[in-house]
């Protein structure tokens, strides 16, 4: 283990010890969580996905952060993806249950407030569905054209007040990678499963839980790359 590695591990137990310490700490980040949903969203993104993609960096290349990574600039992306990504949340865990009961379904919308059983995690799994197919594939792409722009102006901070030019980052995609691998591969295989587990936990613990698994996906994409 390095010494770097040693000093995440602190800032990580830091992080995280406090809120199992103290009972004041976790009953005031329970309600703020609850009052101010889109600010958490925000700041649980931008520390926990961009600590995936630092993790990812440290596997592939063995060191968690470079002068060109951008890692603030990449934080700041992930905060507001983070946003993008609680109202995802909302509407297709509103808006999937009014589907399915419009085809048929009944009460799907009340099955979600129930007991764990075999037609909540069909309505959790139908809700990850329409999500990963409808909105992932979108928020994927705005990522990966940010990441472009950040690594264009070397990780500076200052490329987040530069104007993202779309048309030629678009054409710097490896499509090849984004089609076979992330969208035919994560989606299905990590993503749909993972958020279908995301929508059966309660609603105040979702997007912390999908922040972390930004975490997971950072280590299988590092190990992916690696094989690659």
């Amino acid at each position: 283990m390095k010494r770097q590695d040693i000093y995440v591990l602190a800032g990580l137990i830091a992080l995280f010890l406090p809120f199992f310490l103290s009972e004041t700490i976790y009953s005031f980040y329970t309600s703020f969580n609850k009052e101010h949903g889109l600010i958490t969203a925000f700041i649980k993104f931008a520390l926990l996905a961009t600590f995936g993609e630092a993790l990812g960096l440290r596997i592939r290349e063995g060191i968690w952060n470079r002068k060109d990574f951008g890692l603030l600039p990449r934080a700041v992306v992930w905060g507001f993806l983070g946003i993008t990504i609680k109202v995802a949340f909302v509407i297709f865990a509103s808006g999937t249950p009014h589907f399915l009961e419009y085809i048929g379904v009944k009460d799907a919308g009340k099955i979600m407030s129930g007991n764990l059983n075999a037609y909540k995690i069909l309505v959790a799994f139908s809700i990850s569905l329409t999500m990963n197919l409808i909105y992932a594939p979108v928020m994927m792409t705005l990522h990966k054209l940010t990441d472009i722009h950040i690594v264009r102006y070397k990780g500076k901070l200052s490329c987040l007040l530069k104007k993202i030019t779309f048309a030629e980052n678009f054409k710097q995609i490896n499509w090849d990678v984004q089609w076979h691998f992330i969208y035919k591969k994560t989606i299905p295989l990590f993503w749909i499963p993972a958020h279908t587990i995301t929508f059966l936990l309660p609603a105040e613990t979702q997007v912390l839980f999908a922040a972390l698994l930004g975490i997971a996906l950072g280590t299988i994409l590092a190990f992916a790359s690696l094989k690659k």
